[in-house]
């Protein structure tokens, strides 16, 4: 017994019935470090009746996510949050449907295919950099996420989205909601007649409706240029070999149903654009806050002949290292939860079936046993770092990683250089930022830049 009860990870005491729900929901990223902070890489707490486990040590990130990945699903958590809105898509499916799904969607990920969508990334990024003007300030989170979500638009589903983003931007905003610990909405069952799930339910439905309306229109499109080619391929992939034909492709050939379709293209249509639009604006804001910085990345483009492309993210190593140090600091998602389904011994504890896993890259990347001086941002610390590789995961790990990484990895850093090559940008808001840890890490308040003519 006394080996058992050595087994079980520390942590605090928590109130009766609630646990420490009340601790989450005042601050959700300081009840992080102070639980880090007082017992170490794997702490015990409970919340809103489930038992959790923080696990934030790189070597036992990479068990959970890589070593020991098959012990472990999404969980019970994220279904009870998320599938109200993103049902049974690649996000939270599992096992022979995650798989199937998977390997449907892949091929808009390629990375020759990844490759084709800079020229757009880029054009998109040079319509917003031509529209600002010197000495305005500009609220940047909203104007990267309208950016993202056009180049999303237009590369992954083929579309021009402009004209519908308030339904994506009313059903983002009723996503972060839901989704955010200090908001009572986030512990509420979607049954509960309250206000706030009410309008999130109502935010749902219309982004459910616009989702299928743009499969109607690709079926459409499908169809009309079937009925006009014998060309097997043109006919199979009639409309183009985006993301989105993909799909509708595999839903008519019974792939999946058109549920699954919907779903993915919800979780692709809000979680592909809002991470990549945080990861700009966090980029911006650090660089915004450190001209020195700033000037090397300048450098690097001005040796360009004209604005970045694929093919030169290689060549422009002060811009992937400034990129990769605000995504240090500033992760989008600040966890990734897991779910064991059995028993699973994590370094020197036991973590019981059905309980609930936080792997959180908020402290992981700020931990000072790997990064010195770790809550400074200096890109430069990645010219020789050599810190373990699951100290740096702000796109989780293992067989379930972002599918989108490289698509993101490339939409960021050449909007970024776009932006860039003709702007110096100056931060107006004050650092630290302030924070909500909902289903992304989104500012709390604007995020103003002074706009400085290059």
């Amino acid at each position: 017994m006394a080996t058992n009860r050595a087994r079980v990870p520390p942590g605090p005491d928590g109130l009766p019935l609630v646990g420490h729900t009340l601790q989450l929901s005042r601050d959700v990223f300081g009840f992080y470090e102070r639980l880090h902070a007082d017992y170490g890489d794997v702490v015990r707490y409970e919340v809103n009746g489930d038992e959790g486990y923080i696990v934030a040590h790189p070597d036992l990130v990479e068990q959970v996510l890589v070593t020991d990945d098959a012990a472990f699903v999404k969980g019970d958590l994220l279904q009870r949050t998320l599938s109200s809105a993103l049902g049974e898509g690649m996000l939270l499916a599992e096992g022979d449907d995650w798989r199937g799904q998977r390997t449907t969607a892949q091929p808009a990920f390629y990375r020759e295919r990844v490759a084709a969508y800079g020229e757009t990334m880029t054009a998109f990024a040079g319509d917003v950099a031509e529209g600002w003007t010197d000495g305005a300030v500009v609220d940047v989170r909203p104007a990267m996420s309208e950016l993202t979500l056009r180049i999303l638009g237009r590369t992954l589903f083929g579309l021009d989205i402009r004209g519908r983003e308030s339904v994506v931007r009313d059903t983002a905003e009723a996503l972060r909601t839901r989704t955010d610990p200090s908001s009572l909405t986030a512990f509420l069952p979607d049954w509960v007649p309250a206000p706030s799930v009410r309008a999130y339910r109502r935010a749902i439905e219309d982004a459910r409706d616009l989702v299928d309306d743009l499969i109607a229109q690709r079926r459409a499109e499908r169809e009309e240029a079937t009925a006009t080619s014998a060309d097997e391929a043109v006919s199979r992939f009639a409309g183009g070999d985006d993301l989105l034909t993909m799909l509708v492709a595999a839903a008519d050939a019974g792939g999946m149903d058109d549920a699954t379709l919907r779903d993915n293209m919800l979780t692709f249509l809000f979680a592909g654009h809002e991470t990549s639009a945080l990861a700009v604006t966090y980029a911006l804001f650090c660089l915004g806050h450190h001209p020195e910085a700033q000037a090397r990345v300048h450098a690097d483009l001005d040796a360009l002949d004209a604005p970045p492309t694929a093919d030169d993210v290689d060549d422009l190593p002060h811009l992937d290292r400034a990129v990769r140090e605000a995504m240090r600091l500033y992760p989008p998602v600040y966890t990734h939860f897991r779910e064991p389904v059995r028993d699973v011994t994590v370094g020197d504890y036991l973590i019981p079936e059905g309980s609930v896993v936080s792997l959180p890259q908020w402290l992981v990347h700020r931990d000072e046993r790997w990064y010195d001086d770790p809550l400074a941002f200096a890109p430069e610390r990645w010219v020789d770092w050599d810190g373990p590789e699951y100290a740096y995961f702000p796109f989780s790990g293992g067989p379930r990683h972002c599918i989108g990484m490289r698509f993101a990895e490339l939409e960021i850093r050449l909007v970024l250089g776009t932006l860039l090559r003709e702007w110096r940008v100056e931060s107006l808001t004050d650092r630290p930022l302030d924070l909500d840890a909902a289903a992304n890490t989104t500012p709390t308040d604007p995020v103003e830049l002074r706009l400085h003519a290059r």
